[in-house]
């Protein structure tokens, strides 16, 4: 089974987000998806309930919208609070071992933005962390899926930033069901 820890503060107002998350929910059988900023408004993560959603699925899926070249605060807060000692690290901490986790970012820029001279691509180093919680954990890092050009400030309509987005959807949907066999 497949957990998605959707961290979107206006996932209301999101046209990529929601997409995602609705071609998930048509492809992906048996699929929990956790709205943790509307769970969590206040910032308070239920611990337990977390650590219990996690315990229950073999596949991790994060979508979120970067923000200021970061995850949303709601994410790093839930990652601060529930990764935590004697649960994904420590002694006793393996409660997360051998899962696979797969991170789905949205972003506003188009993708050149994030190409240095040398050809660099920045978006790794933004995504580090996150790769490295997953090594620490000892949880299995999947390549990241990133859908660029979302915001309705760029030259793409809503309509095509939609249907980007459920194909990117769709692409997500074939990972989790790869992961799964």
């Amino acid at each position: 089974m497949s957990l998605v820890i959707l961290a979107h503060p206006n996932f209301n107002q999101s046209i990529a987000n929601k997409a995602i998350i609705q071609q998930l929910k048509q492809h992906v059988p048996d699929i929990e998806i956790r709205n943790i900023h509307q769970l969590y408004s206040d910032y308070k993560i239920d611990i337990a309930a977390e650590q219990t959603a996690l315990m229950k699925h073999d596949i991790v899926i994060f979508q979120y919208p970067m923000y200021w070249f970061n995850m949303p605060a709601i994410l790093k807060i839930w990652f601060d609070e529930v990764f935590s000692y004697q649960f994904a690290y420590g002694s006793r901490g393996d409660k997360l071992k051998g899962k696979q986790l797969i991170n789905s970012v949205t972003v506003g820029q188009p993708e050149k933005n994030f190409i240095q001279a040398n050809r660099t691509h920045l978006m790794n180093d933004f995504l580090q962390c996150i790769e490295y919680s997953a090594q620490y954990t000892q949880m299995k890092y999947q390549q990241p899926h990133i859908l660029y050009e979302v915001s309705t400030l760029s030259n793409f309509s809503s309509k095509n930033i939609r249907l980007r987005a459920q194909a990117h959807g769709q692409r997500l949907a074939q990972l989790i069901q790869n992961c799964s066999s």
